[in-house]
């Protein structure tokens, strides 16, 4: 008779094993949800392409009509970036009501591990800060807020509170008013943080050089959480995938009503890329699952990508990257080899250091070789 394995979330009867394909669902085994993997790894795609031909393409090359629609495309990259990150804190947690608090001790820690990644890669060097000496300039350089730190901080306080307040009703509406909240406070919280020590400035978002400030960044991510609770109750697929392109058409329809805003603290710009990347988180989600099975390996190895690609482009302390060693002076085709070239390799030594782990760590809920003994013992009768 089949039954079920509560550690492996498949069932198994004594002579068979029954393969589970992958779906659009909160649900599966592996509490990766295709759709999801596939629109990160279609962020992490334009991030490392966007980020080499930024740095290699020439001034001539820059003025192709090809690659001026491409800057226009790149500005949903890092606001998709963030709303994916925030649906997937929410799609993980599937049906269980104490899923959030059972999980709060696994995602700080991993708010903890983005947050120390975000800020060794602004590392300047020894050299560096000794020659800035004990300023703000030197305090900007080190925390300088980028893209890991808003999600580290993002994905810290969205743990916590999803952990405190209730599953029915509650948790919604807190991430609903974070989603609004965060936007429209963000340029008060700038004027505010004038004045401040130099890290509280960069989160805020009043220093120089914080590219990612939580405010307003973090309202990406509060938005990508609440539209996974509101539309969970949808089947996968084409009935999820028509909702997400209704509500984000709706959220691009309400910006329209207002004056554009293109400012760095504007509420008008979060809004209007919110509705961009609901569109595209929609149009993943009805692609067949063999086409966003595609971009979903680089999903998810997107933080690896993120982190191994940067240090190759910009550079990592006092060791040049690609942008001095080379420069602008690249053709399209030039620049689009190497952004290619380093993805591979990137995707690479990414996948290489996760099977390492794997066999360092067999107990790890990710680990093949874990779910092949448990299958095994599960499978073997008892004597």
């Amino acid at each position: 008779m089949p039954f079920r394995d509560a550690a492996l979330g498949s069932s198994y009867a004594p002579g068979r094993v029954k393969r589970l394909g992958p779906s659009f669902t909160f649900q599966q085994q592996s509490n990766r949800h295709p759709g999801l993997d596939g629109a990160r790894g279609l962020a992490v795609l334009a991030m490392v392409l966007g980020h080499t031909l930024d740095a290699l393409l020439s001034p001539e090359a820059r003025l192709n009509p090809w690659v001026q629609h491409y800057w226009s495309f790149r500005g949903i990259t890092a606001p998709l970036f963030l709303l994916v990150s925030g649906w997937a804190v929410v799609a993980a947690l599937g049906t269980k009501p104490n899923a959030a608090r059972d999980s709060l001790g696994r995602r700080v820690r991993r708010s903890l591990l983005l947050l120390f990644l975000g800020y060794v890669l602004h590392w300047p060097g020894w050299p560096a800060v000794h020659d800035m000496g004990w300023s703000d300039a030197m305090l900007s350089r080190v925390f300088a807020f980028d893209a890991l730190q808003c999600i580290g901080f993002a994905l810290l306080v969205g743990s916590v509170l999803l952990a405190l307040v209730p599953a029915r009703g509650g948790r919604p509406l807190v991430l609903f008013t974070l989603a609004v909240a965060v936007p429209l406070a963000s340029a008060t919280m700038w004027r505010l943080g004038v004045g401040l020590p130099a890290p509280v400035q960069q989160f805020l978002g009043s220093g120089e050089g914080s590219r990612f400030p939580f405010f307003p960044w973090a309202g990406f991510f509060f938005a990508g959480a609440f539209a996974a609770y509101a539309l969970h109750l949808l089947k996968p697929g084409w009935p999820q995938g028509l909702a997400l392109l209704a509500l984000g058409a709706g959220v691009l329809g309400l910006t329209q009503l207002t004056v554009a805003d293109w400012g760095p603290a504007s509420a008008w710009m979060v809004a209007y890329r919110v509705g961009q990347g609901l569109m595209v988180l929609g149009v993943v989600n009805l692609a067949p699952v063999r086409l966003s099975g595609l971009l979903a390996p680089l999903g998810r190895l997107s933080l690896w990508l993120y982190v191994l690609h940067l240090p190759v482009v910009y550079g990592w302390a006092d060791i040049a990257g690609l942008a001095s060693r080379v420069g602008p002076t690249l053709g399209i085709p030039a620049a689009l080899g190497v952004g290619l070239g380093l993805l591979l390799v990137c995707a690479g030594v990414a996948r290489l250091g996760r099977w390492l782990t794997d066999q360092a760590r067999p107990w790890r809920s990710g680990s093949t070789t874990l779910k092949a003994n448990l299958s095994s013992a599960r499978m073997s009768p008892r004597g």
